[in-house]
């Protein structure tokens, strides 16, 4: 997070200093990072009070830019933005779709954060950070070396954003139910299965001082518990990444992380591992 010399605004045409605007200040605030507003949508109509808003934030000390531009989609316009200004995050406001439109259609966010080489925080709510919990959602079933360098840098980014706001980092693993058909003995028995994975983080709790109480090690679907537990914790931001799908052409995004953007109420910070992200960057640069 620190590292970050450039975020991407994806300002709402509506309301330009909007939430998502709000936090990007915040984290520009710590980071120094240059503010780049960009609005989607055809013409030049908002060109003047884009321009207007960069001025006043130039005004308050931030560096700052605007564009208006439209290249045949939501997503195709943000990613473009992206790799022409070099943004090491993109910031947007999530408006969730309904479930007939996303029964018929793909959510432009899903489509995002599927295709975005760059990070990407939805925020889904205007409460403020300061003081509130931060979650690290991370699989530590999976240890080979993509996971474990996606791990990190979930925790990192994590930590990060605590430091920022002055709040507490908790990580949440899920772990499987217990089967048994399984041949390895260590998945027939609850008791044994978190033990493993407790086991396994406890590097993360060694490098980030994770203690037990911030380490949520839980039984069932992760779809279902990183947002039950983000509940519970009022967490401000969830931090959670993503692996391609195996079998399918250009990367995608873990079904995971699509099922719980709506059922999370806090914001959401979503990674991908470095291969990934090269990849896209392959991608983005052929269109």
């Amino acid at each position: 997070m620190q590292a970050i010399r450039s975020i991407l605004v994806v300002v709402d045409p509506v309301q330009p200093d909007g939430p998502a605007l709000k936090r990007a200040r915040l984290i520009a605030s710590v980071t120094q990072s240059h503010l780049h507003l960009l609005a989607c949508q055809k013409g030049d109509d908002l060109l003047t009070s884009l321009e207007d808003l960069a001025a006043e934030l130039r005004e308050e000390g931030y560096s700052s830019s605007c564009r208006q531009a439209w290249h045949d989609s939501l997503q195709g316009t943000i990613i473009a933005e992206q790799q022409a200004e070099g943004c090491g995050l993109v910031v947007k406001q999530h408006l969730p779709d309904s479930p007939l439109k996303k029964a018929l259609l793909t959510p432009d966010d899903w489509k995002l954060l599927r295709h975005c080489p760059a990070p990407v925080l939805l925020v889904k709510n205007t409460l403020p950070w300061a003081g509130r919990n931060i979650l690290a959602a991370v699989d530590v079933g999976n240890s080979d070396i993509e996971h474990r360098s996606l791990h990190a840098s979930i925790v990192s980014h994590a930590y990060d954003i605590a430091g920022l706001t002055h709040g507490q980092l908790h990580v949440i693993s899920a772990h499987p139910s217990p089967m048994l058909s399984a041949a390895d003995p260590t998945f027939q028995l609850s008791e044994t299965i978190e033990a493993r994975y407790r086991e396994a983080c406890k590097a993360f709790q060694a490098e980030y001082g994770v203690d037990d109480e911030h380490l949520h090690i839980e039984e069932g679907p992760a779809d279902v518990l990183i947002p039950r537990t983000a509940h519970q914790l009022e967490a401000a931001v969830t931090v959670i990444g993503t692996v391609a799908r195996s079998g399918f052409s250009g990367a995608l995004i873990g079904n995971t992380a699509e099922v719980v953007l709506d059922a999370l109420e806090s914001d959401v910070l979503v990674l991908k591992p470095d291969d990934i992200v090269a990849h896209l960057e392959e991608l983005a640069a052929k269109v």
